[in-house]
């Protein structure tokens, strides 16, 4: 059976980059300007407080995982106000000892493990739209385990090291999301895969891109008339379902052209197209280039 979440997840390329130990103690609050890049902590010991803009303030707590797609601006602080320390994340999250914030002696109030990876997808901002803006799940041993191995071996400086963590944090993505509280989820991905009759959909699509799908087509498979898949879909998923599957072609697309070694006629039918010229057209009106100045610049960027 077809996985959109998975496809997803590979299309974006996650790639390790940082992870380290945060404690805190007494008073003590920082404020982390947007980053844009996805972000993650597990907390081992005690609680804090975690406000991320445009969302509802949280108090985490021993257990409590968090992945922030795209990571907005935020504030982590203990439980006694304190005037936050603003923080540049561009220029302080660099590698080295445990972060500690507030009381620098004895033991810490809370103390957590996370980090932050990148996309390689050229289109990641479009599939992080997806997702949800904040993850907030409790309770998952296995998410916090992920956690303290992919911070042990980016510690380690041993062969294999980058394709070890890129594999980890392909798992911890998929653990995170589909641990993720669908009744909660914003429109989006998750939202639409929790609705079983919109999943149908979005299993269709995905498994077979290269189909004619239209309206009527896709709220057969739903089981539901045009007029109310139509609106169930933009309610759950966020977009139409026509825009949902050419920003999903596009971005196979995109990958196929990444790769290499497929002629522009192949790449067209392989999303969904029926000539080079439609696909060409499309492309460079979605992309804002055409498709082979798109393989050159990604091939020179190499």
């Amino acid at each position: 059976m077809t996985d959109p979440l998975t496809q997803v997840i590979r299309l974006l390329r996650p790639r390790a980059v940082f992870s380290k130990g945060i404690s805190g103690a007494g008073a003590w609050a920082v404020r982390y300007a947007a980053f844009g890049h996805p972000g993650f902590c597990a907390v081992t010991e005690g609680r804090c407080r975690l406000a991320v803009e445009g969302e509802a303030p949280v108090i985490l707590e021993e257990g409590d995982f968090v992945l922030l797609p795209a990571t907005p601006a935020f504030t982590m602080s203990g439980l006694t106000p304190a005037p936050p320390l603003r923080i540049d994340p561009a220029t302080a999250l660099l590698p080295g000892q445990e972060i500690r914030h507030g009381r620098k002696e004895g033991p810490p109030d809370v103390r957590q493990f996370g980090g932050w990876f990148t996309f390689d997808a050229p289109d990641a901002g479009l599939l992080v739209s997806l997702l949800p803006r904040m993850i907030h799940i409790r309770a998952v041993p296995r998410l916090a385990q992920l956690v303290q191995l992919l911070g042990d071996e980016a510690a380690r400086d041993e062969m294999g090291r980058a394709l070890i963590l890129e594999r980890l944090v392909d798992i911890l993505l998929i653990e995170a999301l589909r641990a993720a509280p669908a009744t909660r989820a914003q429109p989006g991905l998750l939202h639409g895969l929790a609705d079983p009759r919109i999943a149908a959909a979005l299993r269709g699509m995905h498994g077979a891109i290269e189909q004619d799908w239209t309206i009527p087509r896709l709220a057969e498979v739903a089981g539901m008339s045009r007029s109310a898949f139509f609106a169930r879909f933009a309610r759950t998923v966020g977009l139409r379902p026509m825009e949902y599957l050419l920003g999903w072609r596009m971005a196979v697309a995109k990958s196929l052209l990444r790769g290499g070694g497929l002629t522009l006629d192949e790449v067209a039918r392989r999303v969904g197209y029926g000539s080079a010229s439609t696909f060409s057209t499309a492309f460079s009106r979605h992309v804002g280039t055409a498709p082979g100045r798109f393989a050159r610049q990604v091939e020179a960027a190499g």
